[in-house]
């Protein structure tokens, strides 16, 4: 199964890209699950100066908007998890 990575806007101004997976929850529950997600600017770890965890669960309500990422952005991202 291919991979869903996104670059993500969250309501907070955030932006990120991650491997990103729906998931079914009870309504008010996170329901999309952020695979290694990496902070766009600087290409880092999301969260990283607080967690050493690689997954996190996210409500959809807190994301604003996703595209695909630039190919340049794809290529350097793929690099840094692999």
């Amino acid at each position: 199964m291919d991979k869903t990575i996104k670059v993500i806007l969250l309501t907070n101004s955030e932006r990120i890209i991650s491997e990103i997976d729906e998931v079914g929850s009870e309504i008010g529950e996170p329901d999309c699950k952020l695979i290694k997600p990496y902070d766009v600017k600087d290409l880092v770890p999301w969260m990283e100066e607080y967690t050493d965890q690689n997954e996190f669960m996210i409500s959809s309500d807190k994301i604003i908007t996703m595209s695909d990422p630039k190919p340049d952005l794809l290529k350097n991202y793929l690099e840094k998890i692999n």
